[in-house]
């Protein structure tokens, strides 16, 4: 199972918007080094929604090759479309992607029992782990616990990825579901809130700037130690929230050019990160001991 500190990695581009390999590859030796996990390869913060076909297919590759099983990959396979999402499901597992991370369809608003078969679908027809994921807030789409619940019982679905943020809403899940289905945060201002009631790791994005400290922390809340976790991410918080002041990746993304890490490539409709939050950003990015 996957757990503790799971990078949602970006995908760096240069300036012109064009992916950037050898910064990619960078980036991963980082991860591997820094004590990451597992990386989730062309998720939302990965800007899946504007990489085409052939480039989310080499995204994966290319995570998939560098880490050479030393940590889990799980691939991005989610689409508002099931006969997509089934076929982006088989390339992740022919790429040799540990799991795939499917996203409620978006815009198409399904009902619950759509989601419902709509996901099993996928599961059916694609024998690799599939991981749901729940964020509302960009999908316009909620899963709703009692259709978690039933969708735990089918085959190759092992666990939800729970972004809305709502702490009792995971307790409910864990509630529900049996304890072979496992349950990760994917909102950095609550994982440990959420760890602390049965979660086994957050799908996070300030892991991309600090994934040393995400991964510490994640420990301690594995290790049933909330007090210390907390107390190690009270420097992250103001991070957790800035990064978030506008669109994903966009804060993310112009945090790590201010490490040095990535160019300054987003491609549209997502633009570079407005000014006036560059000073807000590179302050909670400083008192986090991220940049000087």
């Amino acid at each position: 199972m996957f757990q503790g500190s799971i990078v949602a990695l970006v995908t760096p581009m240069s300036a012109d918007g064009q992916i950037d390999w050898p910064c990619l590859h960078n980036l991963v030796e980082w991860h591997l080094q820094e004590g990451t996990n597992a990386i989730v390869a062309v998720g939302t913060t990965g800007e899946s929604a504007t990489l085409s076909v052939d480039e989310h297919c080499k995204v994966i590759k290319c995570t998939v090759d560098i880490v050479a099983k030393s940590i889990p990959v799980i691939a991005g396979t989610g689409a508002n479309c099931t006969r997509e999402a089934i076929e982006l499901t088989q390339i992740a597992k022919d790429l040799g992607a540990d799991a795939g991370l499917s996203v409620t369809p978006y815009y198409n608003k399904p009902t619950q029992e759509g989601l419902f078969l709509h996901h099993k679908a996928i599961a059916e027809a694609v024998d690799l782990p599939q991981v749901l994921y729940n964020v509302p807030g960009r999908t316009a789409c909620d899963m709703q616990a009692e259709t978690v619940r039933r969708l735990s019982k089918v085959n190759n679905i092992i666990g939800i990825k729970e972004a809305t943020g709502d702490v009792e809403r995971g307790r409910l899940i864990r509630q529900l579901c049996d304890d072979d289905f496992a349950l990760w945060s994917g909102d950095d201002e609550t994982f440990i809130d959420l760890m602390a009631v049965g979660a086994i790791g957050n799908i996070s994005v300030t892991a991309n700037i600090a994934p040393k400290q995400m991964s510490d922390i994640c420990k301690m809340a594995m290790a049933g130690n909330i007090a210390a976790a907390k107390a190690a991410n009270v420097s992250l918080m103001d991070v957790h929230e800035h990064l978030f002041c506008e669109a994903n990746p966009i804060a993310v993304k112009w945090a790590l050019e201010q490490m040095g890490k990535i160019p300054a490539g987003i491609r549209l409709p997502l633009t570079p990160l407005s000014a006036v939050y560059h000073s807000p950003v590179k302050l909670a990015l400083q008192t986090a001991g991220l940049i000087k």
